[in-house]
């Protein structure tokens, strides 16, 4: 059983309740724009990070994280990439992925909308973790954690962190 904590959209953003809720997982996994090299390192000092970059990141965090994570675990593949869409309305290059992967379980972000919801069609879980920064339309911001079992997932919980609203006024951003 591993742990993992799956965090997507910092922008450049840190927050130190991270530390607070990945401090047990075996595994921190970012779905893309990152922002900033700062943000998975001090990630990794919490636990080893697998990611992808997303939109937003440069060419020092593309050639660090990958545009697609293959992860194998047990009897769950894992297909990680920032821009996804979304069950049923999956990006052309991102179906194609799946469709020659096939996964258990597909983690994107780029929407900042958390959703967890399986996908029939795919036979597969789809989870957004939504986003932890506070770049973008989103008020709440959030992450995901849960245990990946050699054949199940448990214990899925969405942590909501503070709103960007309450926040102090210094590093509120909109935009």
């Amino acid at each position: 059983m591993k742990k993992i904590g799956v965090i997507s959209d910092t922008h450049s953003f840190w927050d130190d309740s991270f530390d607070k809720y990945f401090s047990n997982c075996d595994e921190i996994w970012h779905a893309g724009d990152i922002g900033n090299l700062k943000i998975t390192d001090k990630l990794g000092e919490i636990a080893p990070i697998k990611g992808v970059y997303g939109n937003i990141d440069n060419d020092k965090i593309r050639q660090e994280f990958p545009l697609n994570q293959y992860i194998e675990f047990g009897n769950h593949k894992v297909l990680m990439t920032h821009i996804g869409g979304k069950p049923y309305n999956y990006y052309k290059n991102c179906k194609q992925e799946i469709e020659k992967f096939k996964p258990t379980i597909f983690v994107c972000g780029h929407s900042h909308i958390c959703k967890v919801i399986y996908d029939k069609k795919y036979n597969m879980l789809y989870i957004n973790p939504g986003a932890a920064g506070i770049v973008g339309f989103h008020k709440v911001r959030t992450i995901i954690r849960f245990e990946l079992h050699l054949e199940t997932i448990k214990n899925l919980e969405v942590i909501e962190l503070k709103k960007r609203s309450d926040l102090p006024k210094s590093i509120q951003r909109t935009n």
